[in-house]
């Protein structure tokens, strides 16, 4: 029954990952075809602020740290609009063990003092799709869970394999952090209005946040005046192999299990996406996960940009 699961996820996935490169290449074609446009044209739009996603009043656990070069930069030198954010307020995780993360990111012993000093909370050895097994985490939510560039970090080098382990990762991380996340209202982000999707995109969202080319549609943060529901941030290179993990579409539309004894995936719903500008975070590194690479920043992705995903549990 077990392998069966398997093969059917397998499957699944592998046929959502055809229909999505079909997909790109078409949102290719159309995306050369609008620069070609706006290459005639006169005048340049003015420039569009970079999203911040965060309030000063947010409980932040931050998954899959790495070298907590992130977290580092929002403690200590944050965007002026978290200036009077408390560290207490922030809880970084990684996976390796303390030590196994100093010897493969010696920067991170640094910024983990930093932290420690500054009165945030450091954790080791935090597996994203088994939250629950962190006993420092019972009991606790949060109002924004954030991946910045999380990878399964196995080393596959078959193309479909890697994409598949990653979906798996994702997944994995989807299902677990649901209780971790604060409840209350769906929020309501103040978004401009954009072109819907075409109608075979199987957007229920209404597709008028996703499709955007740049933060435009997430400049203003969502109303905090009531509480809303906790939000679950994921951020990835926008090319290729990333873009195929269809992060938004396993988030929206997970596969069904196929087993009885098996609870379902939760739904999400997408608020909105964004460029994510490393630029923003001061002293703000990637690093890869495993290998030779760990130290260095890889040059898989690039000529793309980072974005940023925002969801919250669906109703």
């Amino acid at each position: 029954m077990g392998h069966k699961k398997k093969t059917s996820l397998k499957a699944t996935l592998q046929s959502q990952q055809a229909r999505l490169k079909n997909k790109q290449k078409a949102s290719h074609a159309a995306e050369a075809a609008e620069v070609k446009g706006k290459r005639k044209g006169k005048g340049k739009a003015p420039p569009l602020r970079p999203t911040i996603p965060f309030t000063p009043t947010d409980k932040i656990l931050l998954i899959g740290e790495g070298n907590f070069s992130f977290a580092h930069a929002l403690i200590v030198d944050p965007p002026s609009s978290l200036e009077h954010l408390p560290p207490s307020n922030i809880t970084a995780t990684a996976y390796d063990s303390e030590q196994e993360c100093y010897d493969k990111y010696p920067e991170a012993r640094s910024n983990v003092n930093t932290l420690r000093e500054r009165g945030a909370e450091v954790l080791f050895g935090v597996d994203a799709t088994r939250l629950e097994k962190c006993s420092a985490l019972k009991a606790r939510r949060f109002d924004r869970v954030v991946w910045n560039f999380p990878h399964a970090g196995k080393g596959i080098t078959d193309q479909d394999r890697n994409i598949l382990s990653n979906q798996m990762l994702i997944l994995g991380f989807l299902c677990s952090v649901v209780n971790y996340l604060v409840e209350g209202p769906v929020p309501t982000p103040d978004l401009p209005k954009k072109r819907k999707r075409p109608a075979d995109d199987d957007d229920d969202e209404g597709g008028v946040i996703d499709d955007a080319t740049d933060e435009d549609i997430g400049a203003s943060s969502p109303s905090t005046v009531h509480p809303t529901r906790g939000k679950v941030l994921i951020t990835l290179r926008n090319v290729p192999p990333y873009s195929v993990w269809d992060v938004p579409r396993l988030a929206k539309t997970p596969p069904k299990p196929t087993s009885l004894g098996n609870p379902p995936n939760p739904n999400y719903k997408l608020l909105r996406s964004f460029v994510f500008h490393r630029n923003m975070w001061k002293g703000y590194e990637h690093r890869m996960t495993k290998g030779e690479r760990a130290h260095g920043q890889g040059t898989t992705g690039e000529g793309g940009e980072d974005r940023t995903w925002e969801f919250c549990l669906k109703d």
